[in-house]
C-alpha cells in the first residue's frame, strides 16, 4: 500500500515514515499542502496521513480541497488540537479518522489497517480468499487444508510479497492493476521496475498453486487472483451417509 504522509514536522515526519516504511508501507512524505496538492494530481495513493498544522494551507483546507477534486482515498488527520469542535470540523471536511499527538506507533498502524480495510470493503483484519487467510495486524499468512479442519498452514512471505499479496487479497474475486502494485510497492526514494512485479507474481505463484490458488494474468491489466479447478480425475467427495 502507498501512503501520502503530509507533515511540516521533519522529526516527527521521519519517525512516522520510519514506522510506517518498518510495517511494510511505501510513504511519500512532503511538508506542505501545496506539494500535497500536487502530487496528489499525478500520482496515485491508497492513503492520506495529514497534519493539521501545516505551513500556509493547513490540513483541513488541505483534506476539502482534495474532497472536492474528487480525491476518495481515506484521510487520517493528525493534530496536536484536542478540541471537540477541531475534530468535527476535520470529520466534517472530509477526513476519515483523526489522531491527536502524541501518540503510540500500534495505533497508528491500526487505524491505518482499519481504514484500509473500509476503502476496500473489507471488513475484518484477516483477509480471506478460498483456503487463504492473511492476518494483517500480525502480517502472517496461511492456508487451510482442503476439506480438513486442521490447523492452517503458514506460508513465508518477503516484505514485498506481502505487499503484492495484500492488494490482490483486498481486490479479489476483481483483477488489481499492474500500476497499481507497482505504486504499492514503492514511492519516490525507490526505483522498481514494471518487471519486478512480475518476478513477485511468480513467485507467489509458486507458492500458492501447491494450495490450488492461482495468479491469472489479465492482458493490458494486471492479475486476478483465482481458485484452480481440481484435476479431472480427482476422486469426487464423500456425502454424509455414504
Amino acid at each position: 500500500m502507498r501512503l501520502l504522509l503530509v507533515e511540516d514536522d521533519v522529526m516527527v515526519a521521519s519517525g512516522i515514515k520510519l514506522g510506517l516504511c518498518g510495517a511494510g508501507y511505501a510513504v511519500d512524505w512532503v511538508g506542505s499542502a501545496e506539494r500535497a496538492l500536487e502530487v496528489s494530481r499525478t500520482e496515485s495513493f491508497d492513503l492520506a496521513v495529514i497534519d493539521i498544522g501545516l505551513p500556509g494551507m493547513d490540513g483541513l483546507e488541505l483534506t476539502q480541497v482534495l474532497r472536492k477534486e474528487g480525491r476518495t482515498m481515506p484521510v487520517l488527520i493528525l493534530t496536536a488540537r484536542d478540541a471537540l469542535q477541531d475534530r468535527v470540523q476535520g470529520l466534517d471536511l472530509g477526513g476519515d479518522d483523526y489522531m491527536v499527538k502524541p501518540f503510540e506507533l500500534p495505533e497508528l498502524l491500526a487505524r491505518l489497517r482499519a481504514l484500509l480495510r473500509r476503502s476496500q470493503a473489507a471488513t475484518s483484519a484477516t483477509l480471506s480468499f478460498g483456503p487463504l487467510e492473511l492476518d494483517t495486524a500480525l502480517r502472517q499468512a496461511c492456508v487451510r487444508p482442503t476439506g480438513a479442519a486442521g490447523p492452517c498452514v503458514p506460508i513465508e512471505l518477503g516484505p514485498r510479497e506481502w505487499t503484492v499479496m495484500e492488494y490482490l487479497m483486498l481486490q479479489a474475486p476483481k483483477p488489481a492493476n499492474k500500476d497499481k502494485l507497482l505504486q504499492a510497492l514503492t514511492g519516490w526514494d525507490k526505483e522498481i521496475t514494471p518487471n519486478a512485479v512480475e518476478v513477485y507474481i511468480s513467485r507467489l505463484r509458486g507458492k500458492l498453486e501447491p494450495h490450488g490458488l492461482a495468479l491469472r494474468s489479465i492482458r493490458g491489466f494486471g492479475y486476478r487472483l483465482e481458485l484452480l479447478a481440481p484435476p479431472p480425475d480427482a476422486a469426487p467427495a464423500q456425502t454424509a451417509g455414504a
